[in-house]
């Protein structure tokens, strides 16, 4: 009989750390007390629906967004390993309205800060719905050994040295990249380890779907319009018309994608004429991955990753994915 290795998360991160030139270890750790804290939250979507873990938590946070009661827990629970880890600083989420800086002992001296959004698409746990978790890991830029400053936030996504997201759905997977492709991890229950099962993804160049809520349709700028037009239209010579498919979750269409091809759109409309989606905690680790992935990020006009941040919740029009569909978006803006 034949035996099968199974490479796990942690197995897989310590293989890995020669990648970093200057780490010790300290990221190997970090990384670890992410999958950790993802499986705690895991635990609770799954049975979001059997405990009083659901609806709202009765605050509301910067986005003026109702937080859910799951929002808090997986707030909470990323800042307690991240915390506990002694490898972060200072954490950033988009539960918070300031950074959180860790100033105890174990945090001493840490040189590295997260920026996150702990649980991506929570309006629909409540509808079972694929959620996640995104995430973004930045080198300091202020003197280890104080607290770090809003600077060390409001650095440009081409800073990062990994990024990453968990999707809680049908199975749960973390993925993630630290600069050297894109690999991704499915949580194996039996066992209680994320074990590699989508190694070196490669999203394809030429994509086939489109992701984007059309209910909004007339409030998007004309060259996105255009788009959805170019994308409906039928030309055999180039598999269209290609198809839409829009979950809602930005986690949840990104990582379709990735994997199928194709291009996740969140432009700026009347009512949100910046974009919608959080530069710091969505758009730069997403983009990061793209991008490691062999694909692309725009704001419709300039890369994401060369954006230089102005604010913790800055907030951006989003285009990402298969490099056709994103040049076609761009060269029509």
């Amino acid at each position: 009989m034949r035996s099968y290795h199974v490479t796990t998360l942690n197995e897989f991160i310590i293989k890995r750390q020669a990648d970093f030139v200057y780490a010790k270890g300290e990221l190997s750790r970090l990384l670890y007390s992410i999958g950790v804290a993802a499986k705690i939250v895991n635990k609770k979507v799954n049975k979001a629906g059997l405990v009083d873990i659901l609806g709202e938590a009765g605050n509301v946070n910067i986005q003026g967004e109702d937080q859910k009661k799951l929002d808090v827990f997986a707030d909470e629970q990323f800042i307690g390993a991240l915390e506990s880890c002694g490898e972060v600083c200072g954490i950033a989420t988009e539960e918070n309205n300031e950074i959180v800086t860790f100033d105890h002992d174990l945090s001493e001296g840490a040189k590295y800060i997260v920026c996150m959004d702990p649980l991506d698409g929570s309006s629909n746990i409540d509808v079972n719905v694929s959620v996640g978790t995104i995430f973004s890991i930045y080198r300091r830029v202020t003197p280890r050994g104080r607290n770090p400053e809003l600077q060390d936030f409001l650095q440009k996504g081409s800073k990062q040295i990994a990024a990453g997201y968990v999707i809680y759905g049908s199975s749960t997977m973390m993925v993630y990249s630290t600069g050297k492709g894109v690999n991704g991890f499915t949580l194996d229950p039996s066992i209680g380890e994320f074990c590699l099962s989508h190694p070196d993804i490669k999203t394809p160049d030429f994509g086939t779907i489109y992701s984007i809520n059309e209910g909004n349709y007339f409030d998007f700028p004309d060259g996105v319009k255009k788009f959805i037009k170019f994308c409906q239209v039928k030309d055999p010579t180039n598999s269209r018309p290609y198809t839409s498919r829009y979950i809602g979750s930005l986690v949840s269409d990104f990582h379709r994608n990735l994997l199928k091809g194709g291009i996740y759109l969140y432009p700026q409309t009347a009512k949100a004429p910046e974009g919608k989606l959080r530069l710091l905690y969505e758009c730069n680790p997403i983009a990061f991955l793209a991008e490691q992935a062999g694909g692309k990020a725009s704001n419709g006009k300039t890369r994401v990753l060369e954006i230089q941040p102005d604010s913790l919740h800055q907030r951006i029009p989003f285009y990402t994915g298969s490099k056709n569909l994103v040049e076609k978006v761009e060269e029509l803006l």
